[in-house]
């Protein structure tokens, strides 16, 4: 990492006064934010070693996070969308003892936090630094269950990374990130901060849509592109069927500026990216995950093949034992916070598989397979992502087993509600066995609840941040009254 931090210090001449982070409020060139991120630094030098960050997407978001790395401390990013008890249990557990912020106090923070420091950008004049050691970061997910669960990644597999990111996807200086996902997720803070550090490209922080992202709302994302004309984007699968809808809505197509926009989180429907890219959006599917600092394989420009997530990054060991797949490498984490640290290669807990020629394929959670009444596995991803070929659909998890029948729950797209919902159980059977049609006859859902976003939320099927909480599905189907298909 200090290699990165470095060559932002260094940097002189033209390179130094092209515009590097800008949001809608303010502009930085790449030695206006050094200095920014250096100034900052020696406000931190002597304050605790464990620094949160709790603020929307932002150009005081990236001189934090680099100033925080400079100053040799402890990065927890603390997303706006988390809960105000998610957000204290981060701050106990991680061991926070200041809070890093663009206002005072933050909507969502808890009753009793560590001292505030509010970020500033009034002092741009150069300064000296010395560069400490000890960066890492801890980076918490809502997951499943809703406790988070913070992954220890060091200032090694964070420059690694940002570095083989930036080689994978071509980056160059010529770049234009636009950031849409929350800076508190650790693919975008890499994405949107440290790989145009790496190359001395430039990123817009579009705080308004990150937000809703974060929120699991979105939308206008024909309008931002369209706005921003940027090279670069890093989506989830949701988002890229919203923008390709909206595009095909009003018979427009993406910027021809794009070049690379990568999607991951989640697996990508075919026809979603085939859909999209017939509407310019060249699309790059990848896999990853935060144990092994956020990718593991993706798919490069000139390279893609569809239905895959692309190659391992280079220097990756990337191998299947009985179908699981183990990452050894420079990005596999030390472990996680309050246990002891991890040695060695990291089981994934996913299930893939390769082809002839080295593309890997997800095939879904290995603890997430579903056994039929007739000793039958079944992955519920790989059914998940045929339903959300329907462009209609947000959201789809399969449910059932030995005891149960295979039940497919559908949550549709706001803007898609009534076609769903209001549509006879018939009319519903139909779609669902053509989307299905492709399946083997065990693994098609028998049964089929079509709910709305909202009626999802209430129910408590969702995490903060959107995704399914399964447990939680497997309960609600068991009371439902199912369309039978």
């Amino acid at each position: 990492m200090h290699t990165v931090l470095e060559a932002l210090l260094a940097t002189t001449g033209e390179a130094a006064d092209r515009p590097a982070f800008a949001d809608a409020e303010l502009a930085l060139s790449r030695r206006q934010f050094a200095n920014a991120a250096v100034n900052l630094a020696h406000q931190l030098e002597n304050m605790p070693d464990v620094i949160g960050i709790l603020m929307p997407n932002g150009v005081r978001w990236g001189v934090a996070a680099v100033a925080t790395a400079m100053a040799g401390k402890v990065l927890v990013p603390l997303p706006t969308f988390f809960t105000r008890e998610q957000i204290a249990h981060v701050v106990a557990d991680a061991g926070i003892g200041l809070i890093l912020t663009d206002a005072a106090p933050p909507q969502g923070s808890p009753n009793a936090t560590p001292p505030m420091l509010l970020v500033t950008i009034d002092d741009l004049q150069p300064a000296d630094v010395r560069l400490r050691p000890g960066f890492s970061v801890v980076t918490y997910t809502s997951g499943s269950t809703g406790t988070p669960k913070g992954v220890r990644l060091g200032s090694r597999q964070i420059g690694w990374s940002a570095r083989a990111l930036a080689k994978a996807s071509g980056a160059t200086s010529g770049d234009r990130h636009l950031s849409l996902l929350p800076l508190s997720l650790l693919l975008e803070m890499i994405s949107a901060i440290f790989v145009p550090l790496v190359v001395e490209g430039a990123t817009f922080f579009d705080r308004d849509m990150a937000e809703a992202v974060g929120r699991g709302r979105a939308g206008s994302l024909a309008a931002a592109f369209e706005r921003h004309h940027p090279t670069t984007a890093v989506l989830v699968p949701q988002l890229l069927k919203v923008w390709a809808a909206e595009l095909a809505a009003t018979s427009q197509r993406a910027p021809s500026s794009l070049r690379f926009v990568a999607v991951g989180g989640a697996p990508v429907p075919l026809a979603v990216a085939e859909t999209a890219i017939r509407l310019g959006i060249p699309v790059y599917e990848g896999y990853g995950l935060s144990e092994c600092c956020s990718v593991v394989a993706l798919n490069r420009p000139e390279q893609r093949v569809p239905g895959t997530v692309g190659q391992p990054l280079d220097d990756l060991s990337v191998t299947l034992d009985d179908g699981e797949i183990v990452v050894a490498g420079p990005s596999v984490t030390n472990g996680y916070l309050g246990r002891p640290d991890h040695q060695g290669a990291w089981r994934t807990g996913d299930l893939g598989q390769f082809d002839a020629d080295g593309n890997l394929t997800i095939l879904g959670r290995k603890d997430n397979l579903i056994v039929t009444s007739y000793g039958r596995n079944v992955s519920p991803e790989w059914v998940e992502t045929i339903l959300l070929n329907d462009q209609r659909l947000m959201l789809a998890c399969l449910s059932g087993g030995a005891e149960a029948p295979l039940t497919a729950l559908l949550i549709p797209a706001p803007y898609a509600e009534k076609a769903v919902l209001d549509i006879s159980n018939e009319e519903l059977t139909e779609q669902v066995a053509r989307l299905t049609a492709s399946l083997p006859v065990y693994a098609r859902p028998e049964r089929v609840v079509a709910l709305s976003l909202i009626g999802t939320k209430t129910a408590g099927l969702l995490t903060d941040n959107g995704r399914v909480r399964r447990a939680a599905v497997t309960a609600f189907l068991k009371t439902s009254a199912p369309v039978a298909v």
